[in-house]
């Protein structure tokens, strides 16, 4: 978002940044192609002469439509090495007239300032190696005052997402590095932006920072019977999402642009078997290994029962210096370390931990139920859970109560 809005919205960022480590033979050069949408507001006036009156009486008078943009960005060595290069792109705005349509249409696009700042820093030790950080700054200027998002959007770069390829050099996987690099990989911070490996399995010289969480080396499923989203399960929904539609909503979806013309009627024409490989399909088949040891199988292998060595209900962890275990309080405080996005919206909030578990990797984790959570006697019913690492959660006396540094436990009630 512009940096106007951004400052005074916290939720938004005027930033996108992508940092990831690579190796190199000593000249390394890289080149950044940055994409992202620019908003176009169509506008069609409204009354007798307006939407009303033509085949697509449902749209409202102002309609968001996109163009996709491109920045490209080549940084050579020793350049790369030395001080940050920053290079300012302009898109021009501007304003067009169609006059064929049975109402007067308006696009407006506006004007976007913004730079792609690029610098390698190296990093101590035996290898050839250096932290890459790119960042994509949004620069455009907007009128002063309180504006809403939606005013906000046309000065937006929307869907920002670096296809970062390297010569002479090649990048480290950030989410399975190499040992050397675990704590280089850990320290980098990504703003906006998840940076996978690209390209066939077998390539390190393209990096892409997505504004989604993907694995190295993504590809479309090849069920995938068009450009839907992103491939298989996620096509499977939307699908029937978009069946679900009345023909009135399909409709109007057809007036706004042909894009969308062409998905409602790829979707209606969609017979069974395409539909049926939407649900998924397994793609390597492994023998199945007996077991070594055989244990009493009228317990199934994924009962906590099976294994007396772990009891849920009982364990425990130390965390901060105290003992946490089922009934204790916490602070959620999620780690940037992990993937998922979501947990991030729960921090500060206060849980009651219902299990300590460990998985088939002897990692710990911590099995909680929100304090606040309406439905928590249901969900812990049914078993379902939140599920944080213990060094995710800081000890507390109840709901809303961190313990201070350093403070004493609270007794722990007779029998726990």
């Amino acid at each position: 978002m512009p940096p106007a809005y951004a400052g005074a919205e916290p939720s938004e960022r005027s930033v996108t940044r992508a940092e990831c480590v690579f190796e190199h033979a000593g000249q390394p050069a890289v080149k950044v192609i940055a994409r992202f949408l620019q908003v176009q507001r169509r506008h069609t006036p409204a009354g007798p002469a307006g939407p009303s009156a033509t085949s697509a009486p449902w749209l409202p008078s102002v309609w968001d439509e996109a163009v996709a943009q491109e920045i490209a960005v080549a940084v050579g060595s020793p350049r790369l090495l030395g001080e940050d290069s920053v290079s300012q792109f302009v898109i021009p705005g501007g304003q067009e007239q169609e006059t064929g349509a049975a109402a007067p249409v308006t696009r407006r696009r506006e004007r976007l300032n913004g730079s792609v700042r690029v610098h390698a820093t190296p990093l101590p030790g035996p290898w050839r190696a250096a932290r890459l950080t790119v960042q994509v700054a949004n620069e455009s200027a907007m009128v002063p005052g309180p504006v809403t998002r939606e005013q906000a959007l046309p000065s937006a770069l929307v869907a920002v997402h670096m296809i970062i390829t390297i010569s002479d050099g090649a990048f480290v996987s950030m989410t399975d590095p190499p040992e050397w690099a675990r704590a280089e990989v850990r320290s980098c911070e990504n703003i906006g932006c998840w940076p996978v490996l690209a390209g066939p399995p077998d390539c390190r010289e393209v990096m892409l920072a997505s504004p989604i969480i993907l694995p190295d080396h993504p590809e479309l499923a090849s069920e995938s019977p068009g450009d839907l989203y992103d491939g298989t399960e996620i096509d499977e929904i939307l699908t029937l999402r978009t069946l679900a539609l009345t023909d009135e909503e399909k409709d109007a979806a057809r007036a706004t642009d042909p894009r969308s013309a062409a998905l409602i009627d790829r979707v209606d024409a969609m017979d069974p078997q395409t539909m049926a490989q939407l649900h998924g399909t397994i793609r390597a088949l492994r023998p199945a290994v007996a077991e070594d040891d055989p244990a009493d199988t009228s317990v199934p292998w994924w009962d906590p029962e099976r294994d007396a060595s772990v009891s849920p209900g009982t364990d425990s962890v130390i965390v901060a210096g105290h003992r946490v275990a089922a009934g204790s309080w916490v602070v959620l405080r999620p780690g940037v370390r992990h993937a998922d996005a979501q947990d991030m919206f729960l921090a500060g909030r206060t849980a009651i931990v219902e299990a300590v578990l460990t998985d088939v990797d002897d990692v710990t984790y911590l099995a909680v139920s929100l304090a606040d959570d309406p439905d928590a006697d249901l969900r812990s019913a049914h078993g379902r859970f939140l599920y944080f690492a213990p060094d995710e959660v800081e000890p507390c006396d109840g709901p809303g109560a961190p313990r201070p540094p350093g403070a004493p436990a609270a007794p722990e009630p007779e029998g726990a």
